[in-house]
């Protein structure tokens, strides 16, 4: 198995670090092998160097590696819009990694802001498209700084696109609850929604044991809070994905609990927290290290060490139900105190 680790900036080193120390630990019980590969692609080499992604650690990543493990992005002082945006969505859309792929379960009822919902009752897999939409960069600004300054943006969706992200969705669906819902604004956004809605209604056919239906994103949203146990596979655009990705992580402890992956079946994935970098706590032992422990389970699941994933599941989950986690679960551990009880609960 060989994983490329990208740190990154803020907590990322932190945070991977933690997980290498986890992976370690499960090779030894699971007996596999591995060998890991640090590439230096932070804030810290863009303000040496001027550099973000050169085509050579690209090239190395697409090539030399199975899967990679990435930390966080963004620092204060380097422009998101230049050098995150080259890296990490640079990767997902250079490697062509369709899937965001970001489970969402409830294992501790205390850390649901809902009333009377128990462990168990948030548990859904948000399957978010992960190359179109609006954030595949094309507009601009008209004018800018002027008082009749125009921004456009534009929304783009394919029927390739929507077609094989909604196919990986209903073959989730299918090693789960067989239940799925796409969410979208096809009332408002009528043309690149709406593609959204004819490729489900055709692709239906071929999944009728699938219970398939729509909701429009902000009434998903509501029901969300309101009646999360009936989500299981979550369907969205690049925007709707996103924003509702955050917000189901919020029902279940946050965003120090939300891992991913971005993957292409058959290529080389990407495995990530979904928190950012948090430069206020960098050095402080605050960081929470549990999703980037999660996405490396994710990552060990892909590969097909799925006792190795398991465990490392089961033990993230005893370490929120014990309080052997960081203050923001509300435990007193440090980053690498967490990482070192995970492991030792393998």
């Amino acid at each position: 198995m060989r994983i490329a680790l990208l740190p990154g900036d803020g907590i990322g080193p932190e945070v991977i670090a933690a997980a290498v120390t986890v992976l370690e630990k499960a090779a030894g019980k699971f007996d596999f092998h591995f060998t890991t590969q640090l590439f230096d692609l932070g804030a810290e080499r863009f303000l040496r160097t001027g550099e973000t992604m050169p085509d050579k650690e690209f090239q190395s990543l697409r090539d030399d590696f199975d899967c990679i493990l990435l930390g966080a992005f963004g620092d204060p002082r380097v422009p998101s819009n230049i050098h995150a945006k080259d890296i990490l969505l640079g990767l997902r859309q250079r490697l062509d990694l369709y899937v965001n792929l970001r489970p969402v379960k409830l294992v501790d009822a205390r850390l649901c802001p809902l009333k009377d919902v128990k462990a168990g009752g948030v548990d859904m897999a948000i399957v978010r498209e992960n190359t179109e939409s609006v954030y595949v960069g094309i507009g601009g600004r008209f004018k800018p700084g002027m008082p009749d300054e125009v921004a456009q943006s534009v929304m783009l969706s394919t029927r390739p696109g929507c077609d094989r992200l909604l196919r990986y969705a209903f073959e989730l669906a299918r090693t789960r609850r067989n239940k799925l819902v796409l969410c979208d604004k096809a009332n408002a956004i009528e043309a690149a929604h709406g593609l959204w809605r004819l490729a489900l209604k055709e692709m239906i056919k071929e999944f009728p044991d699938v219970q398939a239906t729509t909701l429009y994103a902000d009434v998903a949203a509501m029901r969300m809070v309101t009646h999360p146990h009936e989500f299981d596979v979550v369907v969205g655009d690049n925007m709707i994905g996103d924003i509702l990705s955050d917000l189901a992580a919020a029902l279940v402890g946050g965003l120090g609990l939300a891992p991913s992956a971005s993957t292409h079946p058959g290529k080389v994935a990407l495995y990530e927290p979904v928190h950012g970098s948090a430069p206020d706590i960098v050095g402080t032992g605050k960081a929470n290290p549990l999703a980037a422990i999660l996405s490396l389970g994710m990552l060990l699941r892909d590969q097909g060490q799925l006792a190795a994933a398991a465990a490392i599941e089961a033990a993230c989950a005893q370490s929120v139900i014990q309080k052997a986690c960081t203050p923001d679960l509300g435990g007193t551990l440090t980053t690498t105190q967490v990482a070192e009880w995970v492991g030792a609960a393998l």
